[in-house]
């Protein structure tokens, strides 16, 4: 079973094809090319690995056991991204001692003009730390962030998904995707900032 065009690109659309005519090698494949990023889409929204391998396997068992569905009007790992946010958020929603933000939070939607001005880092942070280093602090600062903007976060700058495709797997307008982006991406800076000016500190001890 190829999963390669004749260019030698990755054929999603095939194997689609493949898995919805009933070949199970074809979806074991998807599965196999997306889990590990669904996996990191999950674990950054819920914050907490067991939540995160339940929303990866009911991701799948989702998607399985409604490939009929899919009308192929968009990618299909749009689709299971659609899906897994979904599982996510019900697990968040679950979590009844939780008392982070609801994603269902209502906050402003309009442009923003900031203004405040952000302090510049001392060194190059790739000079002071290895790059295993500098992943694990930025998924910490990630993880730090409310739900809100963690989600939106994640599927505009990690998963590369477009404002308008995350608007949509989100239940938002696309001025709300924009403003938490921007809130998001502020946070972080400020976090990091914050963390990259501490000489000498544990900088995992930070957040």
């Amino acid at each position: 079973m190829a999963s390669t065009n004749a260019t030698g690109v990755f054929d999603e659309s095939s194997l689609v094809a493949q898995a919805r005519a009933g070949d199970p090698r074809a979806f074991t494949e998807l599965v196999r090319r997306y889990e590990k990023r669904i996996f990191r889409l999950a674990k950054h929204i819920t914050q907490n690995e067991e939540d995160a391998e339940d929303v990866l396997q009911e991701t799948f068992l989702k998607a399985y056991s409604h490939l009929d569905e899919f009308q192929g009007q968009s990618k299909f790992y749009t689709w299971i991204v659609r899906i897994a946010v979904n599982e996510s958020l019900m697990k968040l929603r679950k979590r009844k001692s939780d008392k982070m933000v609801s994603m269902d939070e209502t906050i402003d939607t309009g442009e923003e003009t900031v203004v405040r001005e952000i302090a510049v880092w001392d060194g190059n942070p790739e000079q002071r730390y290895s790059r295993e280093e500098l992943r694990q602090i930025l998924e910490k600062a990630v993880d730090s962030l409310r739900p809100a903007f963690r989600a939106v976060f994640v599927l505009r700058d990690v998963e590369e998904l477009s404002t308008e495709e995350t608007a949509d797997l989100l239940n938002l307008s696309v001025p709300a995707v924009k403003s938490r982006l921007l809130r998001a991406r502020l946070q972080l800076r400020e976090k990091l900032t914050r963390l990259f000016k501490r000489k000498g500190d544990d900088v995992f001890a930070y957040m």
